[in-house]
C-alpha cells in the first residue's frame, strides 16, 4: 500500500475504530464531543435524581425513570448506569422490569439482594416480581423541586 494512500482494509479499520472511538466519547477534541459529554452528563445526573426521589417502598420501571428524567425509550440507557453503579447510597433496587420483575438472573446474588432489600421496606415481592402500587403524586415535586 502506498504512503499516502487512504483506502483499502487497513485505512478502512482504522477509520471505523476512529468514528466507534468518537461515538463513545473518545479523545477527540471539538464542539462535538464535549457537548456530547456534557450532554451524557446532564442526562446521567437526571436519571440518579429520578432513582433517588423514588420514596421507599415504592418502585418504578428503567422506562419510567428514562421518561422522569426526560429520556423517554431511554430504558437501556437507564439499565446501563445502573449496571455500572459503585454508589452504595444509590436505592438501585427500587428499579424493575416493566412488568415489576426484578430484572437480575434469578437466584443470583443480585437477584436475592435486591428482594431482599426491597422487602425491608414492606415491598411485596412473590417469585421475582413486586405488586406495583401508585407512586406518590408529589414524586416531581421531590425530583426537581417545589414550583
Amino acid at each position: 500500500m502506498a504512503a499516502g494512500r487512504t483506502d483499502g482494509p487497513v485505512a478502512g479499520r482504522r477509520h471505523r475504530a476512529g468514528a466507534a472511538g468518537r461515538a463513545a466519547g473518545g479523545q477527540r477534541r471539538g464542539a462535538q464531543t464535549v457537548s456530547a459529554a456534557t450532554d451524557a452528563a446532564a442526562a446521567q445526573a437526571r436519571i440518579l435524581a429520578v432513582i433517588r426521589a423514588i420514596p421507599r417502598g415504592q418502585v418504578m420501571g428503567y422506562g419510567e425513570v428514562a421518561a422522569k428524567a426526560g429520556l423517554p425509550g431511554r430504558a437501556r440507557l437507564v439499565a446501563r448506569l445502573l449496571g455500572g453503579n459503585v454508589d452504595r447510597t444509590l436505592p438501585w433496587h427500587r428499579v424493575l422490569r416493566s412488568d415489576g420483575r426484578i430484572a437480575l438472573p434469578e437466584g443470583s446474588a443480585g437477584w436475592r439482594e435486591q428482594a431482599q432489600r426491597l422487602r425491608a421496606e414492606g415491598v411485596v415481592v412473590e417469585n421475582g416480581r413486586v405488586r406495583r402500587a401508585r407512586l406518590p403524586p408529589d414524586l416531581d415535586a421531590r425530583i426537581w423541586g417545589s414550583a
